[in-house]
């Protein structure tokens, strides 16, 4: 028994030392400790003991001397990383740099503050935000018919075009002072997941003028000019924005872009001055074909240095008008079936002068900086907003046409492979949802954690992937068939536009999330590169040899923290939660401690091990970014519980969300040590990730069935869970029919329930009108009786249609 209690003490000794982050002192001083106490358990003879003591003196007693540690490990370090450090382009730098450093750091750094969460202000709406919502945005989703924009118009209708502008939803981003709506971020993701829920184009028509472009471009780097100017006109749709960068020969790699402007002297507003000769060739450019505004990203030089020695100027942004001579816009691509506007255009020989540089003559060359910056907040709203938009639409319908749906007798929705894929929709949407308005927090406080917005972007969008797909998959030929009624085809149709946006996902995924957050998350890897980088040799290694006790110290405190949490099942970890209902939801926090302090470690050993490497082992990165990716998410489930109140009813989503990405991390971090590049280290990194093993399981049944129960019944759960989009009472439209249905089909459940015990089922060997009045002369049901069965039965007819059209004679 003395043994026992002396074990555990020394690993609360440990834990003590790792959540206080201590110095490499106090860890020396820890484990000599922890040394003289070993013998005294009885479990460690003589000779193991000598052992580490031996380790001990010549491994961690000698870096507290400076000659010796200066000598042998910090001046060899210090150059062999000098020379190892790869090369880094502009393009980049700029990207690592921009945006700021958030909760995702936390997390990254293995030892969570859980209290720096949970006091981040719920987003919430103004007075008049909410007005804005109940009134024109509603109005707006009345006044759209996807089916009429896909195959009539091809494009929004001139009445809803004309609707958007006078309403200035192209503005929401834009102060009052300027004449826009001025709207929080949280409103901004509000309207675009109401009107997501309707039509993709649509959307993406708002979407795009209040995303990265020229108004988010003036707002943050224009001249006062320019935002006089501009901002007014784009704010009321004067002027139709799009930004052009991705062309045929340059899309992410932006730091190869062939378009280019050569500095010259040219004529604007009848006099001679400076500017660019600008020739470009752009694809995939939204709004392109409407456009009255360029927003143009190009590469700038100065071959006869008329600004000064340097020839190479840098990326560079402007805004060009479409009428501008030379510019010339292209037809239309077709994405997908999509009606929103999208197409390619050009330019040859343009004059762009220095006023039409974003900023002015003081920021040519910095717009690669620009784009990254307000990348960081932009991906956090509009295509995270329209994911979640999409998917509470899915999982609204779904719920639905399960519950009315009926195959042998029975609710399609109570077969348990459907309930395995409603699961899945309902449980993705909560944790989508809850992603999303935790990044809303962040950037309404100010924030702009580029890491963070890499993360929803890539995890709603994959999310709505599933989701679109689990949704069809229940709804089978009443998915694929489109028509005036279908609600899901042109959203399952589109996915692939949200996944290629604004950084494709693969790219995102395996460079962009764990290679940014390497860099800007880590407390010490920007700082040990600068100190690399230093002209002075003898201050930059002192300066490293400072930052490298600290990084040891760091290190060792996660690998503690990893070992011990996961030897004790992550009981010893910390939890911030307590009294009602804490009790269910409080291993969630501690399994993502201990988690955290695994990822940090490990990461630490890949970049240690791997150095410059690790850039090209893109799929080893993708699986960190899959560790940080979930445990934001699951950061953010608990964040909206708590925020929420805790209500009862959302346990079930809480906890399939959780399990979830618990297991997915889990098997991200497997994923990271069984493909390790050096596998003599990959046992070790086993042992204090996984002492006891891999336990966690995917979400239950069990659980799968709750969610789906939720989903197929109109009450609060349900309500919660789709909260936001557009859901019209109107009993002809093609998703108001169908809730229509459902609150019929549980009103007649009742007396359907009772003819089935008595034996009087429906059998197709007689119409419905007839079983009815046969039930009614035996006097089974009343007449109000038979009046709903009727009513609900012709409901779920009409909302279970589908479509058709004419046959087209085929031609002689």
């Amino acid at each position: 028994m003395q043994w026992i209690v002396l074990i555990a003490m020394i690993l609360i000794l440990l834990v003590l030392i790792a959540r206080v982050r201590a110095s490499l002192m106090i860890w020396t001083v820890g484990i000599a400790l922890t040394l003289i106490a070993l013998p005294l358990t009885g479990l460690f003879g003589y000779g193991l003991t000598t052992g580490l003591w031996v380790c001990f003196l010549l491994i961690l007693a000698p870096l507290h001397v400076d000659k010796l540690r200066l000598r042998w490990l910090t001046e060899p370090l210090f150059h062999h990383m000098k020379k190892a450090l790869p090369s880094m382009s502009e393009t980049e730098r700029s990207a690592l740099e921009a945006g700021s450093i958030w909760w995702d750091a936390e997390l990254f750094q293995g030892n969570p503050d859980w209290e720096k969460l949970l006091n981040t202000p719920p987003p919430a709406l103004t007075d008049e935000e909410t007005a804005f919502l109940k009134g024109p945005v509603e109005t707006l989703c009345g006044m759209l018919d996807d089916w009429e924009i896909t195959h009539k118009f091809n494009d929004l209708s001139p009445e809803v075009w004309d609707f958007i502008k006078s309403n200035k939803f192209f503005g929401m981003i834009i102060p009052k002072a300027y004449g826009g709506l001025g709207f929080s971020a949280y409103a901004h993701s509000q309207v675009i997941q109401k009107i997501a829920s309707r039509s993709v184009t649509a959307t993406v028509t708002v979407m795009v003028p209040n995303s990265l472009g020229p108004a988010e471009l003036l707002l943050s780097y224009g001249t006062k000019k320019q935002k006089d100017h501009f901002l007014p006109k784009l704010a009321t749709g004067e002027e139709v924005p799009c930004f052009a960068l991705t062309g045929p020969d340059a899309g992410s790699d932006a730091g190869a872009l062939p378009d280019n402007g050569i500095v010259c002297k040219g004529e604007y507003q009848g006099k001679e001055v400076l500017g660019f000769c600008v020739n470009w060739e752009k694809r995939y450019i939204t709004l392109g074909p409407v456009a009255t505004m360029l927003g143009l990203a190009f590469h700038a030089y100065d071959p006869d240095h008329l600004l000064g020695e340097v020839d190479d100027l840098g990326i560079t942004c402007a805004l060009v008008p479409t009428g501008t001579k030379g510019v010339k816009i292209g037809r239309r691509h077709n994405p997908l079936n999509s009606a929103f506007q999208n197409g390619p255009n050009s330019g040859k020989d343009v004059f762009v002068p220095f006023d039409w540089v974003i900023g002015g003559e003081a920021e040519i060359g910095n717009g690669w900086r620009m784009l990254v910056e307000r990348l960081a907040v932009g991906r956090g709203i509009s295509l995270p907003s329209m994911s979640c938009g999409g998917s509470k639409l899915a999982s609204y319908t779904t719920g639905a046409y399960a519950r009315i749906r009926k195959q042998f007798r029975l609710p399609i929705g109570k077969f348990e492979g459907v309930e395995e894929a409603m699961a899945r929709m309902g449980g993705l949407t909560y944790m989508m949802d809850s992603a999303r308005m935790l990044t809303l927090s962040a950037l309404d406080q100010g924030e702009r954690p580029s890491v963070v917005t890499a993360i929803v972007k890539y995890y709603l969008t994959e999310g709505m992937r599933q989701v679109s797909n689990d949704a069809m998959d229940v709804h089978g030929g009443r998915g694929i068939c489109l028509g005036p009624s279908n609600y899901l085809g042109r959203l399952y149709q589109s996915v692939p536009v949200g996944i290629t946006v604004e950084g494709a996902n693969i790219l995102t995924r395996s460079m962009i999330i764990f290679g940014q957050g390497a860099m800007r998350c880590h407390p010490f890897v920007m700082r040990e590169m600068h100190a690399l980088a230093g002209e002075d040799e003898e201050a930059s290694l002192k300066q490293f040899d400072s930052l490298l006790l600290e990084h040891m110290a760091y290190v060792m405190g996660n690998v503690a923290r990893s070992f011990v949490y996961g030897l004790s099942g992550a009981y010893m970890a910390p939890s911030p939660v307590s009294g009602r209902g804490a009790k269910e939801i409080s291993r969630y926090y501690r399994q993502l401690a201990r988690f955290s302090a695994s990822f940090a470690a490990i990461a630490d050993v890949s970049l240690l091990l791997l150095g410059g490497a690790l850039k090209r082992k893109e799929s080893l990165s993708g699986r960190f970014s899959d560790v940080l990716g979930y445990m934001y998410l699951c950061s953010s489930v608990l964040k909206r519980y708590e925020d929420a109140g805790r209500p009862e009813g959302e346990l079930p989503f809480v906890h399939w969300s959780c399990q979830h990405a618990l297991y997915q991390i889990q098997e991200a971090l497997h994923g990271i040590i069984r493909h390790f590049p050096v596998k003599l280290i990959r046992w070790e990194i086993r042992v204090w990730a996984f002492p006891l093993g891999r336990h966690l399981n995917p979400p239950s049944d069990e659980l799968g069935h709750q969610i789906t129960k939720i989903m197929m019944q109109p009450d609060k759960e349900r309500s919660a869970l789709v909260d936001g989009i557009y859901l019209p009472e109107d009993s002809t439209d093609m998703t108001g029919r169908l809730e229509y249905a459902l609150r019929l089909t549980l009103e007649a459940d009742v007396i359907e329930a009772r003819l089935k015990k008595s034996g009087r089922v429906f059998h197709p060997s007689m119409t419905y009108e007839q079983w009815l009045k046969e039930l009614f002369a035996d006097e089974i049901v009343s007449k109000d009786e038979m009046a709903l069965l009727k009513k609900a039965h012709q409901a779920v007819r009409s909302a279970i249609m589908v479509d058709d059209f004419p046959t087209k004679k085929a031609r002689k």
